[in-house]
């Protein structure tokens, strides 16, 4: 069973193509981010979305739009201009889940959490942690 899943932010908005036969595509980059400090690394992964889902969300895919995404992965390889080859990781998405974007996620951060909203805000003196 070959399935990615990820999560990670637009690098840009995505873009829609047609195939010769007028199937529509929804092509986007991930960047996914590993690691911490001096190890942290960031890997650029490209996905596909085909078809009326891709439709759907084309207007939600914005730069910095963090995305789940599920799909098959490949290994694509291809030869530049130089001649030199060179690779490329992509995801034939099967889901995709909008998660919020950079922007969204800085502000809700700003905000303080509302005190003295909840059922259970009485119990907070009896929880021994």
């Amino acid at each position: 069973m070959n399935v990615f899943t990820f999560t990670g932010n637009l690098g840009n908005a995505a873009e829609q193509r047609f195939t010769g036969d007028s199937k529509s595509i929804v092509n986007f980059s991930v960047a996914v981010k590993s690691g911490y400090g001096k190890n942290a690394a960031t890997t650029w992964v490209k996905c596909g979305l085909w078809g009326k889902q891709g439709e759907a969300v084309l207007p939600y895919l914005t730069k910095g739009q963090l995305v789940g995404v599920s799909g098959e992965l490949c290994l694509r390889e291809y030869q530049n201009k130089d001649g030199s080859k060179g690779s490329s990781l992509e995801v034939n998405v099967n889901s995709l889940t909008l998660l919020g974007n950079k922007a969204a996620n800085e502000t809700k951060a700003d905000k303080p959490m509302p005190q003295g909203n909840g059922p259970m805000d009485d119990m907070a003196d009896d929880i021994p942690f």
